[in-house]
């Protein structure tokens, strides 16, 4: 993936280790066939979730426990067959199903996971910078889901449940 996408921005040289952390709460994967096509993960937040501290002090934040959506990809020849939205909705499903909150980050670069995230309802809370490599850095979108209401687009994805 950051290869042809420069995701993550810092490279990844232990995989595994990038895709499951003490942290993780659930992680989705879709399948094509025998292949892994895509990834989602809840996981707890940590020091330097920035999205998590901005919601944590937002004036709109009601106390719910807050979990974070990351490492998010889809494989190149998968795009544009709804993987993504498919693995977010199930990670969102998760989180309303355990009265978590959702937050994320997304670099400003990334703009079609921004459109995906604004076109499932997510809300921007701010702008934090993702800082990486030798004094490098990029701005990131924070964004909290909205909150989950049952009903017609709040169904269960068909992306499988990956337990950490």
């Amino acid at each position: 993936m950051h290869d042809e996408d420069g995701y993550p921005v810092e490279g990844v040289d232990d995989p595994r280790a990038w895709l499951v952390s003490d942290a993780l709460l659930i992680a989705f994967v879709a399948t094509s066939g025998t292949s892994v096509v895509g990834h989602v993960g809840v996981s707890r937040p940590g020091p330097g979730d920035d999205a998590a501290a901005l919601w944590a002090n937002h004036p709109e934040h009601d106390g719910s426990p807050i979990a974070v959506l990351g490492r998010l990809f889809v494989d190149p020849r998968a795009r544009g067959e709804q993987v993504g939205e498919r693995l977010v909705r199930a990670a969102m499903n998760h989180a309303g199903e355990h009265d978590l909150r959702l937050v994320l980050d997304v670099m400003t670069k990334d703009r079609a996971a921004i459109r995906l995230y604004e076109r499932l309802g997510w809300t921007r809370i701010g702008e934090a910078q993702h800082h990486f490599g030798a004094g490098e850095s990029i701005t990131a979108l924070c964004f909290v889901a909205p909150i989950r209401h049952d009903g017609p687009g709040h169904t269960k994805s068909d992306a499988e449940e990956q337990e950490p």
